[in-house]
């Protein structure tokens, strides 16, 4: 009996991207003159102290959405098995593999840590599935 197991769904958790903002190159000047031209609105638009508030995390809200870029971090697309060793391997190859172009040297060396890599990622998913069953 063969046992087939849907790795996508087993393993992937789909999570939206997270938008964070980047403060360090914000517009400045545009968020001073934007704040400016708000300052007087957020204090004479409300009856309450509950209701400046609002206005006022609104009008923040506002211009950090406008004036600050955001940066959008992905969620990382290696699978949960992956150990300190396999990342290593991983960033290994990569590195021999834009330097393969140099000599015979680099393309020997980079076949020899592609098959290591391979084997580390075949036993890393053994240790995971014996570890499920």
């Amino acid at each position: 009996m063969i046992l087939e197991v849907d790795w996508e769904r087993s393993f992937r958790k789909t999570q939206p991207d997270t938008a964070i903002p980047v403060y360090s190159k914000a517009d400045v000047l545009g968020l001073q003159t934007f704040l400016r031209d708000r300052c007087a609105d957020w204090a004479s638009n409300g009856n309450c102290v509950q209701q400046i508030w609002n206005n006022f995390k609104n009008i923040v809200h506002e211009s950090v959405e406008c004036f600050i870029p955001h940066k959008i971090l992905k969620i990382n697309s290696d699978p949960e098995y992956y150990n300190k060793d396999i990342k290593q391997l991983k960033a290994k190859v990569r590195k021999v593999y834009y330097r393969r172009k140099l000599g015979v040297h680099y393309m020997d060396k980079l076949k020899h840590l592609s098959k290591q890599l391979l084997a580390e990622k075949k036993s890393g998913l053994r240790r995971l599935t014996s570890n499920l069953y």
